[in-house]
């Protein structure tokens, strides 16, 4: 798997259009972090670990109706997208956030701002 971010993502969008209550996701450190941000935004109810040894997984609860309308990943593999603290701009004029990747850990474009700082934009969602 080339972006394993990507797959997280698609993988939610796609359980979302079937109308799937829950998803199934390989676990990862940074996965585990997105879905809390996802939590605490309100796009995902509750997440949990599940399977021992080589097979961890992430099952991530849906929310319906639908919250999430769009995913939408901005810094790929190849290509990375860096923003300073002062260029980071509101998602939907506000209805959306993204997500950064800071020095200080994963956060949303409204506390990187708040904290002054920059990073790479992972992705947006509204």
């Amino acid at each position: 798997m080339v972006d394993p971010i990507s797959d997280m993502l698609t993988r939610i969008r796609n359980a979302q259009s079937a109308e799937h209550k829950t998803v199934v996701i390989p676990l990862s450190k940074i996965k585990l972090e997105i879905a809390g941000i996802l939590k605490k935004e309100n796009y995902v109810g509750d997440y949990k670990k599940i399977g021992k040894g080589n097979n961890k997984m992430m099952e991530i609860d849906l929310q319906y109706p639908a919250v999430i309308n769009e995913i939408k990943r901005i810094s790929k593999p190849g290509h990375r997208i860096y923003v300073k603290a002062a260029e980071l701009k509101s998602v939907k004029s506000g209805y959306g956030v993204s997500v950064i990747s800071t020095p200080k850990g994963l956060m949303t474009n409204k506390e990187a701002r708040k904290a002054g700082l920059g990073g790479e934009i992972l992705f947006e969602i509204w």
